[in-house]
């Protein structure tokens, strides 16, 4: 049997089987104050590869908090083959602040590679590729929508990379989005180092929801087992067939009102189809919203109150999305039954609408 190394982070040793929580110091704060990026590091007793599972790199987006949360609690080192990195917030500085940005106003997402004598930002970039993406294979993190919206549980992978198309299957969210990859972000600095990524985007921006938080434990946990690395049934002997995507749609409000909503997040539809209603505020002259391709409705606005031209509904394209959800015998069938139709196109996102 392979021997199992310790594994080597911050300077320490961390024996197979053990767990320890580290705290990287990242810089000095106004108060004089030194702030810290915290890890817990779970090194299994039997070999295995590394991952790390990371939430609130957008400091308001905290969904993924809760699942490392519950992840921290019940994983267990003595029975885990390879090595979890676990960082519940690695924006603090927003997380304190309810904040999707840094006190410099950068966007932690857009600041990658960072360096080590650059921005807050750049820094806090640095430190999280050197120290937690550096030494990994697989990331798994963890986003919402902005405030005001919600997002449908979905995992968003570069495309073309077939192994990521099974692992977004193992994860089992309700869709999968073939995304491109932004300048700067976490996953575009991955792609480059050959570490791949899964993006969960789930539930809404200074909330927790049921829905999002056990559709990312028990998603991660799938993944972990897929690879081997728990004993757990990765559910793939029955497989749901997803919506999977490559381009999608936002419908916006075609005057100001109050927007009466008849579709949700995750219903399907298709072109033609109301999505809502919106009025004057004596309830006059409703103008319908209605779909302007067939798809899954996978992000909503929750506020009913709207400006002309606000995004309402954000729309994945799928050919046939009645399928979505139908039992399949395995995991290479459910792959070539959701295959998106057509060649990839931009797919939109939080950023260009908020």
């Amino acid at each position: 049997m392979e021997t199992v190394q310790p594994f080597s982070i911050a300077g320490e040793e961390i024996a197979p089987g053990t767990m320890r929580d580290l705290a990287f110091p990242i810089t000095t704060m106004a108060t004089g104050n030194t702030s810290s990026l915290g890890v817990r590091v779970l090194h299994g007793a039997r070999p295995g590869p590394a991952i790390f599972v990371s939430a609130a790199i957008h400091g308001d987006e905290i969904v993924g908090t809760a699942v490392v949360q519950r992840l921290a609690q019940t994983l267990d080192p003595q029975a885990l083959a390879g090595t979890v990195l676990l960082v519940p917030v690695a924006n603090i500085f927003g997380f304190m602040t309810h904040s999707r940005y840094l006190p410099d106003r950068r966007d932690l997402n857009r600041s990658f590679p960072g360096s080590a004598g650059g921005s807050l930002a750049g820094q806090l970039a640095h430190i999280f590729y050197r120290e937690i993406v550096g030494r990994c294979e697989l990331g798994i993190d963890i986003h919402t929508a902005a405030i005001h919206r919600y997002n449908l549980p979905q995992i968003r992978i570069a495309s073309g990379n077939k192994r990521l198309v099974e692992l977004a299957m193992a994860f089992g969210a309700p869709v999968i989005i073939e995304s491109p990859l932004r300048d700067g972000s976490l996953r575009d600095l991955a792609q480059k180092k050959g570490v791949d990524m899964l993006l969960m985007e789930a539930g809404e921006a200074l909330r927790f929801d049921r829905l999002s938080i056990e559709t990312g434990v028990s998603g991660v946990n799938r993944v972990l087992a897929h690879l081997g690395m728990i004993e757990a049934d990765d559910g793939l002997t029955e497989v749901g067939i997803p919506a999977r995507a490559n381009k999608s749609s936002w419908v916006r409000a075609p005057r100001g009102g109050v927007t009466h909503r008849v579709r949700k997040s995750g219903d399907p539809v298709r072109k033609g189809d109301v999505l809502a209603r919106v009025t004057g505020l004596f309830g006059d002259d409703p103008l319908e919203l209605v779909s302007p391709i067939d798809g899954i409705i996978i992000g909503h606005a929750t506020l009913p109150v709207v400006h002309q031209g606000d995004a309402l509904f954000h729309i994945a394209a799928i050919p046939n999305p009645e399928r979505v959800g139908a039992r399949i015998d395995t995991i290479t069938d459910a792959i070539l039954a959701s295959e998106p139709e057509g060649s990839a196109e931009r797919l939109l996102d939080e950023d260009e609408v908020v």
